[in-house]
């Protein structure tokens, strides 16, 4: 497709189970490869869990891609990603995880459904969001909510610690 026509999608990442390193390197990979080619990364930040709790600290970052699929398109490979790096979905919608891909923003559309919803209803109240999305763009403002994203943060309620991780997440 034209580079013209691609729309910039803004994706979540996290993992807290195994090789935290591996399954975030791997989610890139196969993001670059089934969704869109990757042109900015946000800082890995450790991070507790959010809604449930674990001993198992997350890995977070946000990232930007140019994809010519739709929004739905993304969801489902989204889905892909995450099934075929172990993701498995409990009963329980907040649970330890291999990985976690959300859909944070596309574009800067307002999209309901029954399967999505974008931009992500809880990104706003979340800091293991909000600290990597401001890196990347900090005068980005939220399509519901009408404030920039720094704003957003300064804001946010969220009392868990998000702290730059140390290790290398690009490197094997």
């Amino acid at each position: 497709m034209d580079q013209r026509r691609k729309r910039k999608v803004f994706l979540g990442i996290g993992s807290n189970l195994s090789d935290r390193q591996k399954n975030i390197r791997d989610a890139l990979c196969l993001i670059a490869g089934e969704i869109g080619d990757i042109t900015e990364v946000s800082s890995v930040y450790e991070t507790e869990p959010w809604g449930f709790e674990s001993e198992d600290a997350f890995l977070n970052m946000v990232l930007m891609a140019k994809t010519s699929l739709t929004p739905a398109e993304v969801l489902e490979r989204v889905g892909y990603i995450e099934t075929r790096l172990g993701r498995v979905r409990g009963r329980t919608h907040y649970s330890s995880r291999t990985i976690d891909i959300d859909i944070l923003l596309y574009n800067d559309r307002v999209i309901e459904t029954p399967d999505l919803t974008v931009p992500h209803p809880l990104m706003h109240r979340r800091k293991f969001v909000l600290v990597p999305l401001c890196e990347l763009m900090p005068d980005g403002i939220h399509p519901v909510l009408k404030e920039t994203f720094a704003s957003l943060l300064a804001g946010c309620n969220d009392e868990r610690e998000v702290r730059p991780y140390a290790g290398d997440i690009l490197t094997p």
